[in-house]
């Protein structure tokens, strides 16, 4: 697609996201910015606990409110801020325009409805159609991810786990999304079983032209189904641009980490380099760069200064003081 024909779907800028509890406050995403364009995926990149299902939670307004926060930013849909419109619309667009794949399927689906009648009800919801063509819908929704439309009237509890997945990804796509939020929906399930769904959501994704931001901490998955990556530590992007640039060109030290702590086949015998510490304390965020107390290249700057975004290259652009000098 080149870039002229390439349409902006998504556009969040300065999203800042707050936990708060009697006496502590912790800051979950502060201040991040992504866009996505139609029919591409972003894979959203970081460790545990670094605001990846906040960021998505965010877009389809799903925070659980008390405790969470959306204290500034904006979410545009096909140019409409979400966090504007009232609570009757945006039940219109979840399942609809924008739909949601969470990350464990045992928990995802009603263990006390019929998996079909699951599926039946989001198309139900969304469309003005009689019950038989729902049902028909459900069923062909069913075959479309691999599972016979006999099995309409089984129940979660009947299936295998990679199964349960294949049902919350067609419960996700009955209503033709322009937007799949994908949390991490490959990580319950044995490797086998994760590249047939990534298959199956490859083309689906293709067949039904959605956009998809896919969160994850495998590179491999990332490197297969997406064409940009937003790296995220510490409720920030630290590190955005093509599959390419970051793959080929990382220049944030955590990027460069991430990257180093994977296993290479073909080096037999070579340590891994894992990265030293831990993720800061988010009630207690440093003053400086957040990466600080785990960066090989840290100076006195980078604890006392936090690093703002800035364009390396086309569409690569990092947070950091060293990016492109010491890292590279």
């Amino acid at each position: 697609m080149s870039e002229t024909t390439k349409k902006e779907l998504l556009n969040i800028k300065n999203l800042v996201v707050e936990y708060t509890s009697d006496d502590e406050t912790v800051h979950a995403v502060n201040g991040v910015s992504l866009t996505l364009n139609r029919g591409e995926t972003l894979g959203l990149v970081g460790e545990t606990g670094a605001g990846k299902t906040t960021i998505a939670k965010s877009v389809l307004r799903i925070l659980p409110d008390p405790p969470a926060k959306i204290r500034s930013g904006e979410i545009f849909v096909d140019g409409v801020d979400l966090l504007k419109i009232k609570e009757e619309e945006m039940r219109k667009i979840r399942g609809n325009k924008i739909s949601m794949i969470f990350q464990d399927p045992m928990t995802a689906l009603n263990p006390t409805m019929l998996v079909g009648r699951q599926i039946q009800e989001a198309i139900e919801l969304h469309n003005d159609c009689s019950a038989e063509e729902a049902k028909r819908r459900a069923i062909e929704m069913l075959e479309k991810v691999g599972i016979p439309g006999e099995r309409y009237g089984d129940y979660p509890h009947q299936f295998s786990g990679g199964m349960k997945q294949r049902v919350v990804i067609a419960i996700a796509l009955a209503c033709n999304p322009e937007l799949l939020l994908a949390d991490e929906p490959t990580t319950a399930l044995d490797v086998t079983i994760q590249a047939q769904v990534l298959d199956m959501m490859t083309d689906l994704k293709r067949e039904f032209h959605t956009s998809m931001i896919m969160i994850t901490h495998d590179l491999g998955i990332v490197a297969e189904v997406c064409d940009t990556v937003a790296v995220c530590y510490a409720g920030e992007i630290v590190e955005y641009g093509s599959a390419e640039e970051i793959f080929d060109h990382p220049m944030h030290p955590y990027t460069i980490g991430l990257f180093g702590s994977l296993p290479d086949m073909s080096s037999k015998g070579k340590r891994l380099k894992p990265i030293n510490g831990m993720m800061p304390d988010p009630t207690r965020l440093p003053k400086g760069c957040a990466f600080a107390e785990r960066c090989p290249y840290v100076t006195d700057q980078c604890r006392n200064e936090h690093p703002k975004q800035r364009t390396i290259e086309n569409t690569h652009s990092v947070s950091c003081f060293c990016a492109g000098e010491v890292v590279r």
